[in-house]
């Protein structure tokens, strides 16, 4: 069910306050650009306009208490799976360091690092590379009063990528936040949707699309050996190409492992697509309009996960692993998880088996959550990616 804006919770006044601010400073970009801004420029400021956007203000995200549930929120046994599969690159690249991307309430990392410590594989470092000041704080406080001192002591937080290293680069529900495109299939040709001003409201627009844009659509259209109908609308992540391959160049041996909503090319830009996968979050309310509260909604898009397989073997990475996140957790241990508990503590057991269930059901997260590996010398495939791999898919 598509919400409305009229749907949604009121925003309390200091929160109005900050979304006014911003929504000037987009305002304020329009007008500099000459009277409108593609829409990947307005979904940047949207969410990473310095102390403004909604992942760089200190605004709650995640949770209960926030927008939307990430799978670590859902339960640690998530991340314990994680932490296994890291283990897993680790071993196989001589590696000692995991790059944990965007790191959210710090709910993975702190339940990652106690799986490696009982597990005596924690890594000689993880990293943090977070952009936001105030999600850094909260990472901190949690980790510092999670683990023990000499596992907290492995914990960094980065300003920038590092210099090559081995080890695994790890980002859960991180592409799908990344600034993308939008177009516009037309009898005229195509367009680019980009965002405008009607007095001091924000609205889409259209605007000749450039070239880069251009040629990503034709590319698809060629693929799908037709041209998209008129009134077709979808969305592209131009700089996708350019993000992995910065990552790539982190990696001397090891790999990237992702894990988030999205398709092979082939399903994203089916006919009953063609609205677009754009959608935000705001208080557990999922809808489509990207100009409601701006700086306190999440904007995401689905990822096209050939593009990213595309992207990381043309920076020399290999594909070694995609499947979805319920066989990635599967293969990566999660029964043997759920039967480690004691059935005799039946809230506790019924209450992981309820998580497995949000974790692993096609109805859930099982089906429409994926996860990709691109890697560099490994030389074999983690477990998560061994019981069902469908990289033949993209």
């Amino acid at each position: 069910m598509n919400l409305s804006a009229s749907d949604l919770p009121l925003p309390a006044a200091d929160a109005r306050a900050h979304s006014d601010r911003l929504r000037a400073h987009i305002l304020d970009a329009i007008d500099a650009a000459g009277g409108a801004i593609p829409f990947e420029r307005y979904m940047e400021l949207a969410l990473y306009a310095p102390g403004l956007g909604y992942y760089s203000a200190g605004t709650q995200k995640f949770g209960e208490a926030g927008d939307f549930i990430t799978a670590p929120e859902v339960s640690p046994l998530f991340s314990r799976v994680v932490a296994r599969q890291c283990a897993e690159i680790l071993a196989a690249s001589d590696g000692e360091t995991i790059l944990e991307l965007g790191a959210g309430s710090g709910a993975l990392a702190a339940a990652a690092l106690a799986e490696l410590a009982q597990d005596h594989a924690l890594p000689a470092h993880y990293w943090i590379l977070e952009t936001s000041a105030d999600l850094r704080a909260r990472q901190r406080a949690r980790l510092e009063q999670a683990l023990p001192a000499e596992t907290f002591a492995r914990v960094e937080w980065l300003d920038s990528l590092p210099a090559p290293f081995r080890g695994v680069i790890f980002g859960n529900e991180v592409l799908d936040a990344l600034p993308v495109a939008r177009f516009m299939a037309t009898a005229e040709g195509l367009r680019e949707q980009g965002v405008t001003r009607a007095g001091d409201a924000l609205v889409w627009c259209d605007l000749p699309p450039r070239e880069a844009l251009r040629d990503a659509v034709a590319i698809i259209e060629r693929e799908r050996g037709e041209a998209f109908p008129p009134g077709y609308v979808s969305e592209i992540d131009l700089n996708l190409p350019a993000f992995i391959r910065g990552l790539a160049d982190c990696v001397e041996r090891g790999g990237l492992l992702f894990i988030d909503y999205g398709l092979p090319r082939a399903a994203f830009y089916l006919a009953e697509r063609a609205a677009g996968t754009l959608m935000c979050h705001y208080r557990h309310r999922a809808h489509p309009d990207p100009f409601v509260y701006p700086g306190l909604q999440d904007i995401t898009a689905h990822v096209d996960f050939t593009a990213v397989a595309e992207a990381g073997v043309n920076a020399g990475l290999d594909l070694d692993g995609y499947t979805t996140q319920a066989f990635f957790l599967l293969g990566g241990g999660l029964e043997s998880m759920l039967a480690g508990s004691d059935p005799a503590d039946t809230r506790t057991h019924l209450e992981l088996t309820r998580e497995v269930q949000t974790l692993t059901s096609p109805a859930d997260m099982g089906e429409r959550f994926k996860a990709i590996l691109l890697g560099r010398g490994l030389g074999t495939q983690p477990s998560g990616f061994a019981l069902r791999d469908l990289s033949f898919r993209l």
